[in-house]
């Protein structure tokens, strides 16, 4: 599912650009869109800032009331902002000041869906691909970007989660490790350890009937049962089919 915000001051515009998603959406079976939509920048900057809302695309008019639709932008990416922008304007004179905000694409009105679709599908491929390699997470109120293959394991401290990386950063997540192993169970190398841990199978160094360490020096505690299990998951990332003695 694709987050989209929609913003421009003009209704029949935002019921334009949302039925063509719509018919991008039925033509693209692997396309689910949650559509919301704005008619003033700071209605959208308000849903960022107070909301969590974390669009994967904001589509946006740069001529609106109040403020230009490049200056919401830099305001999106203060906030950190990591959605991908396409500009929809009826003129050129701010092209140059989209790259500032890093901009995905900037089309001048009327858009067509022969316009727009190629470049959803440019996004959605490269976004596709993104989402195999890394975490986005919100970490001290910004959206951090994390390598799947840094993630050296997970640990459950109480009420918070902390992510450890292979640099030595640390991270507290707010969320449940349910919800983290939900984010990290379409990785192979990632495997539970008693409710308390996630390991990066790429990161370990040793396994034994009592511990398994990682490649960070961090020895964790295998609770009883969970060796087994462990173990044939680690020969069968590195060694799929072949039997190991």
């Amino acid at each position: 599912m694709y987050l989209i915000a929609l913003c421009d001051d003009e209704a029949a515009e935002l019921d334009k650009t949302e039925q063509m998603l719509r018919n991008y959406e039925e033509r693209h079976t692997k396309a689910a869109f949650a559509i919301e939509r704005f008619e003033r920048a700071d209605e959208l900057l308000n849903q960022v800032r107070a909301n969590n809302y974390l669009p994967d695309f904001i589509l946006m008019d740069i001529y609106m009331p109040e403020k230009l639709g490049i200056e919401a932008a830099h305001d999106l990416r203060d906030m950190g902002s990591g959605g991908k922008i396409i500009f929809l304007t009826t003129s050129r004179e701010h092209a140059l000041d989209a790259f500032g905000v890093e901009a995905s694409q900037y089309l001048v009105k009327p858009v067509s869906e022969k316009i727009l679709f190629p470049v959803l599908d440019k996004l959605l491929g490269d976004m596709e691909a993104a989402r195999r390699k890394y975490l986005l997470l919100r970490i001290d109120g910004k959206i951090q970007r994390v390598a799947v293959s840094d993630i050296v394991y997970c640990e459950a401290q109480g009420k918070s989660q902390h992510l450890y990386l292979s640099n030595g950063t640390q991270y507290g997540l707010r969320r449940t490790m349910a919800e983290i192993y939900e984010m990290l169970a379409c990785y192979r190398e990632f495997s539970r350890v008693g409710v308390a841990y996630i390991v990066n199978l790429e990161h370990v160094d040793s396994i034994n009937a009592q511990e398994v360490e990682m490649d960070n020096g961090k020895k964790i505690y295998l609770p009883r049962g969970s060796y087994q299990p462990l173990r044939e998951r680690y020969f069968s990332y590195y060694c799929e089919d072949n039997e190991v003695l």
